[in-house]
């Protein structure tokens, strides 16, 4: 198993972290994806990478969450961090509505500028869309091209969308929420294609049922396979294999 999304350098795993790690080995799972927030983390996010010898993966980019006044200036060090070092995403990158839009103009031309990066330096794309999927599926429709891949991280929209974001290729990123039994996202999971899901978890975010309000972490990725391959009706390892090939194609490695 992969997963493509987890804040494992957060400082909810500082007691930890090792025995995390060791869990999420124990259990199978080849690869750990390592999205960036802001440069308040990166330099943590990178010495963790650096720490586990390529078995953690880092991002770089700069998290709407985190957009405000200054978000030109963590752009710039964005851009200097993609120079001199290996990434392999662009991410996590997006939009932001649910809690506030005062930066909203602002958050759009971040993620505008970002989308740039990922192609000036062939590197995927993983989005945050919270309470802005049309908005994000509209902007990458424009900017979308042969060469420019991703993921949906998260993915919490509707079908319509879901099958906007397929056609372009790209891929649902799901993790816990899956488990929830109001979410509404089992239903849309048993009739998208396996070929374009790719598992995360979001920890410490997320957590799947049955740690649901609990601290997430990837060892809990098997609860979410689990209940995909329940939901669609076939075999955990269908799943397995399909959704790692499928984040290798994305992330090249």
């Amino acid at each position: 198993m992969i997963d493509t999304h987890s804040h494992l350098y957060a400082i909810e795993f500082e007691e930890d972290r090792s025995l995390v790690l060791e869990r999420s080995k124990a259990i199978g799972i080849e690869r750990i994806f390592l999205p960036a927030i802001d440069s308040e983390t990166h330099d943590m996010m990178m010495n963790f990478s650096r720490e586990t010898s390529g078995y953690c993966l880092p991002m770089m980019g700069l998290h709407p969450c985190s957009v405000d006044e200054n978000y030109e200036d963590e752009l710039k060090l964005v851009a200097e961090w993609l120079m001199k070092e290996k990434f392999y995403a662009v991410g996590e990158i997006g939009l932001d509505f649910y809690h506030s839009t005062q930066w909203k103009d602002q958050q759009i031309d971040a993620f505008e500028q970002q989308i740039a990066l990922a192609k000036q330096h062939q590197l995927p794309i993983v989005i945050h869309s919270r309470s802005s999927m049309d908005e994000c599926i509209n902007i990458l429709e424009k900017k979308n091209d042969v060469g420019l891949k991703g993921i949906f991280h998260c993915f919490g929209g509707d079908e319509r969308q879901a099958r906007k974001i397929i056609d372009m290729g790209w891929m649902l990123g799901i993790g816990g929420v899956v488990t929830y039994k109001n979410a509404g996202l089992a239903k849309l999971i048993e009739i998208l294609p396996l070929e374009n899901i790719v598992l995360e978890t979001d920890a410490p975010y997320l957590a799947p049922v049955p740690h649901r309000g609990k601290r997430n972490e990837p060892a809990y990725i098997e609860l979410v396979a689990e209940k995909i391959a329940s939901l669609k009706n076939i075999e955990m390892q269908e799943v397995i294999v399909t959704t790692s090939n499928n984040a290798k194609k994305i992330f090249s490695f």
